[in-house]
């Protein structure tokens, strides 16, 4: 069955009585060299293990499998899986879980509802095709994971791409998220005419990958705390957002708002800054003298 070729799809479809759902962002990937230059980027061997999410009717997931030792791919929705495991053919690298990758567990031995993917610490590499609104999920799902994959290979919507990838004074909340831990490349754009059915934004492949030093959890609640009330009101000054810490907020940051200022100055950053204009590094240095007790 030629799985790029939206006659054969849609007949396929239309034999299995699928609808395709927009909420679930299901736009299957047709063009051929745009699959190709997935895998091609992705530098597999056969001795990896790869989680591929949103495996869809397995147009990427078979070129995949023929190149990897393991492939765990996930499909959250039931009424494919049938057909998915049609078209894999029952390989016996591949494993199908049929889920919502938000939901699973990886590592954690003690969440019995869930039992983890993998037994042991296992270096495994993220492959995947997600719509907008489980982009910035994922990402921190599997970043701020003790054990984090070699990197993840997504396939997203052009702008959002952009978006993650910015850098001052046009960084988001988003870019700070994501950059706090890994550092994002744009690979190549996609074309929407190289999906079926055909989205109305065009999409980029990105890859992620996550720093290997990382920061203690009790730090990183800290950093989260003054990033996202440094970006909660993005118009007004840094100084003005971060002098107006919540309940939660306030018992890490245990200070008045006349230290904060005074913090923010001894950090070597004018208080009258907008947040997108603070790097990275920027907001670490803040962090630390917000946070951290001498």
């Amino acid at each position: 069955m030629n799985l790029t070729d939206p006659k054969t799809i849609k007949k396929v479809l239309e034999n299995h009585s699928i609808f395709l759902s927009k909420k679930l962002g299901q736009n299957f990937l047709i063009n051929e060299k745009s699959l190709e230059k997935i895998i091609e980027n992705a530098s597999l061997s056969k001795n990896d293990t790869v989680v591929e999410i949103g495996s869809g009717i397995g147009s990427l997931t078979i070129p995949l499998s023929r190149k990897v030792k393991k492939l765990i791919t996930v499909e959250k929705d039931n009424k494919l899986i049938p057909l998915l495991e049609k078209n894999i053919n029952k390989k016996n690298n591949i494993t199908v879980i049929n889920d919502d990758i938000l939901d699973l567990n990886f590592f954690d031995k003690n969440n019995l509802a869930k039992p983890p993917f993998f037994k042991k610490k296992t270096n495994y590499k993220i492959i995947a095709n997600i719509p907008y609104y489980i982009t910035s999920p994922i990402i921190r799902k599997f970043l701020e994971k003790e054990h984090p994959p070699k990197f993840l290979l997504l396939m997203i919507q052009k702008e959002v791409a952009q978006r993650i990838c910015s850098s001052p004074p046009n960084m988001s909340l988003l870019s700070v998220s994501v950059q706090f831990f890994a550092k994002p490349q744009i690979l190549f754009d996609v074309s929407k005419s190289s999906f079926f059915p055909r989205p109305k934004v065009d999409s980029s492949v990105i890859k992620i990958i996550p720093f290997k030093e990382s920061y203690s959890s009790v730090f990183c609640d800290c950093f989260f705390d003054v990033v996202r009330k440094g970006f909660s009101h993005p118009r007004k000054q840094i100084g003005k957002n971060l002098s107006l810490l919540d309940k939660e907020s306030r018992k890490r940051i245990q200070l008045k708002k006349s230290e904060i200022i005074k913090k923010i100055k001894e950090s070597n950053i004018d208080p009258k800054r907008r947040a997108e204009t603070l790097s990275v590094k920027e907001w670490v240095i803040l962090t630390k003298k917000l946070c951290l007790k001498k």
